[in-house]
C-alpha cells in the first residue's frame, strides 16, 4: 500500500485536501454539508477512505465532527442552528457563532452582501444587519466572547455557542449574572467585522493553509483587538 505524502506546510494528505474543497465548496454553494457517498464519488475515494480523510481534517481542525461523524462545523459554515442565519441572494447559511456569521460575506465570491440575523442572548430581542464587504454594518449592539482564543479548542462547539452580539452591554451583564460565566471580550459591530473580514480566506481555495499563532495574533492587532483574551500582552 502506498501511503500519502501530506503536504508539509498544511500537514493535510492530498485525499485530505480534496475532502476538505469538496465540502467547503458545497456549503459555499448550498448552504449544507454534501453527503459522504457524495464526497467519495466526486473525489474518487472509497468510503473507507473517505471516512479515513474526515478523521484527519477533524484532527488537524479543518472540520468539527458529530458524535456519528457528521459535519457539524466546517468553518465558517455549521450545519445547524448556532444561533445565526445568513441569508444571501439565493443561499441561505447557519453561521457557527458571531465571527463565523460576518465572515461568510467576506468568503463566498458570489455575495457582496448578506442578511445576518440573530436575537439576544439575554432579552431575545431580534437583530439583523445586511454585512458586506465594503464597510462595516452599522448599530450600537456589541459582541461578547465567552472563551479566551487559547481555549477555543477545549470544547469547539461550547466557544461558538457562546460567541454572540447582545443589545448593548447592560445586557450583555445581565446574561452573565443569569448564567454565572464570567465576562470574556466584548466589542463593538466594527471590530467584529474587521476581524471576520479576512480570517477565513482562502478557504474555498487549494491548497490552504491556517494560520500559525503568531501570525493570528498579528492579525487580531491589526483589526484592534488586545489584551491577553486573545493572547497579546
Amino acid at each position: 500500500m502506498v501511503q500519502s505524502i501530506r503536504d508539509e506546510t498544511t500537514g493535510v494528505t492530498p485525499e485530505g485536501e480534496s475532502v476538505r474543497l469538496m465540502i467547503y465548496r458545497s456549503f459555499a454553494d448550498t448552504g449544507r454539508a454534501p453527503l459522504r457517498r457524495d464526497v467519495a464519488e466526486a473525489t474518487g475515494l472509497d468510503l473507507a477512505a473517505t471516512d479515513t480523510a474526515y478523521r484527519e481534517l477533524a484532527r488537524l481542525r479543518h472540520l468539527v465532527l458529530g458524535r456519528t461523524g457528521e459535519v457539524v462545523l466546517a468553518h465558517p459554515f455549521a450545519s445547524s442552528n448556532f444561533h445565526f442565519s445568513v441569508m444571501g441572494a439565493q443561499t441561505l447559511w447557519w453561521g457557527g457563532c458571531a465571527w463565523d456569521a460576518f465572515a461568510i460575506p467576506h468568503l463566498v465570491p458570489t455575495e457582496a452582501g448578506a442578511l445576518v440575523a440573530t436575537t439576544c442572548p439575554a432579552c431575545r430581542t431580534p437583530h439583523a444587519w445586511t454585512v458586506t464587504t465594503a464597510d462595516p454594518p452599522v448599530g450600537s449592539q456589541v459582541a461578547h466572547f465567552l472563551v479566551p482564543t487559547a481555549h477555543i479548542w477545549d470544547d469547539v462547539v461550547h466557544t461558538c455557542s457562546h460567541q454572540r452580539i447582545f443589545c448593548s452591554e447592560s445586557c450583555v451583564e445581565a446574561w452573565l449574572d443569569a448564567t454565572g460565566n464570567e465576562r470574556g471580550s466584548v466589542f463593538d459591530l466594527a471590530t467584529l467585522w474587521r476581524l471576520a473580514r479576512g480570517w477565513y480566506a482562502g478557504r474555498l481555495d487549494t491548497p490552504y493553509r491556517r494560520r500559525e499563532p503568531a501570525e493570528a495574533h498579528d492579525y487580531f492587532r491589526q483589526v484592534g483587538l488586545s489584551g491577553s483574551f486573545w493572547g497579546l500582552d
